[in-house]
């Protein structure tokens, strides 16, 4: 006799986060974590380049629809959101590898590259301990023109 079970096991820390905040794995939601899973960490898309490339896989998600589960996808930890000072938005795939990484971003087209320096981390180590902050991360944007807008 073969009994099936009425319940499905969760397959991913997406899925399972998502079932303990009450939401649900939906298409659009995979779709779009599965992108920057692909496309692996050190990778800085817009929500529009994000919409561009499911567009082209041939998958009907809104720009609404992405915005929101990108937002979703930061806020449980899965993405970065690199806040750009012209009010642009990039998000990355938050890697455990590199945490205390840095960004170089072209203020003219947005290309955006990562670099990682010691010495950065340092001061902001400096920086926290010498105002009685624990340091939970640090990150420095450098705004620039890049060799293509030169």
């Amino acid at each position: 006799m073969n009994l099936k079970s009425g319940y499905t096991s969760l397959s991913s820390p997406f899925e399972l986060g998502l079932h303990k905040s009450g939401r649900r794995l939906t298409p659009q939601r995979k779709k779009v974590l599965d992108l920057f899973q692909s496309i692996g960490s050190g990778n800085h898309l817009s929500a529009e380049e994000v919409h561009g490339h499911l567009i082209q896989a041939n998958s009907r998600v809104s720009l609404a629809t992405i915005y929101r589960t990108l937002r979703l996808l930061v806020r449980m930890g899965f993405l970065h959101e690199l806040e750009l000072s012209e009010g642009g938005h990039r998000f990355e795939l938050l890697s455990k590898d590199n945490p205390d990484h840095h960004h170089l971003v072209c203020i003219n087209c947005g290309r955006t590259e990562e670099f990682e320096s010691e010495e950065v981390v340092l001061a902001g180590k400096k920086a926290a301990e010498n105002k009685g902050f624990k340091l939970i991360e640090s990150t420095l944007n450098v705004r620039a023109i890049c060799p293509g807008c030169i």
